[in-house]
Formats: C-alpha cells, structure tokens, sequence
C-alpha cells in the first residue's frame, strides 16, 4: 500500500495499522518511566517525554475534529489553530504538553484511543468523494489533512519511541 491513502479504505487502513503499531510500543513502556525526559522534541534541539509524544498525538486529533466541525457548520477555521501559524508548530507542539500534563499515562491513551476512534468514526460517515474529491484546505483533500495529523505524526513518533525504549533497555 501507498503510504499517501488515496481513498476512504486507505486512510482507515492506514489510521488503524498505524495505531495499533503505535499503542503496541506504549503498551511497553511502564508508566513510571513515561515521564522522563528523553525523546527527541519537535522543536530542534528539545527533548521530552513519552507523555508529551500520546500529547502531541491527541492535540493533532483533536484539531482534525475541530476542523471538521467547524467547517461542517459553515464556520471559518483559524488553521492551524486560534493563536498559532504554520510556522509556529513547535509551540503548538508545546501547548498540547501543556494541556495534557497533569494526566496519568494510561490516561493519555485512553484518549489517543478515544480521539483516533472519532476521527474513524467520522471518516465511516464520509464516501471518497467528500475525502479526496475537493480542495478542502488550500491545495489538500480533506483526507490528505486528515491524514497529515493521524497516521503520519504516528509513524514519525513511533520513530522516537523506538529508539528511547532501544535506549532504555525497554522489550
């Protein structure tokens, strides 16, 4: 398969394999070691914690959602999100830390869980069409966004959390 999803069965594929590799990695890793500071950041040069990558994964997915309802309901969308820019992603990065941190590990996989549940829920009520048929943002389908802030951040985080569990002894 194509790593760019090309239709709705793609992208579902692609969510769901994505997940599910990701959720087999965090399930290794024991919660008291979540919190050390030891992956590599998205801003150069910061490292964080596995706590901060399930963040990081949430915060994307929640504004895939937020996107969708907002637009769903004729209402303009501040992309990427109220207060941010693109080029400013590292903060936003920062605020999901933020928003996340007093959450418990298995907490925050339960609503990575929960969150990616919702984003294919609403791809399940979408037919090719509406995912890959229109400019939906500038030059990119719907389904192309959707894919750039699920299975794509999952694959690059997955990198991350191989290697700080290689580095920590961590099966």
């Amino acid at each position: 398969m194509s790593s760019i999803a090309k239709s709705k069965e793609q992208l579902q594929q692609a969510i769901e394999l994505t997940l599910q590799k990701i959720l087999a990695d965090y399930l290794t890793i024991p919660e008291d070691v979540a919190r050390k500071i030891a992956v590599e950041g998205n801003v150069k040069g910061t490292q964080i914690s596995v706590c901060d990558t399930v963040s990081y994964l949430i915060g994307w997915g929640k504004l895939v959602l937020k996107w969708h309802a907002q637009k769903s309901a004729g209402q303009s969308v501040d992309f990427p999100e109220t207060g941010y820019q693109w080029n400013q992603l590292g903060k936003l990065a920062q605020s999901f830390h933020l928003q996340y941190q007093s959450w418990t590990y298995n907490d925050l996989l339960v609503e990575l869980k929960s969150t990616i549940a919702e984003i294919l829920c609403l791809i399940e009520r979408l037919d090719d069409q509406q995912l890959y048929a229109d400019h939906w943002y500038q030059q990119y389908t719907l389904g192309r966004m959707i894919q750039f802030n699920t299975s794509s951040p999952m694959k690059n985080m997955r990198i991350k959390i191989r290697k700080f569990k290689k580095i920590n002894a961590l099966k």
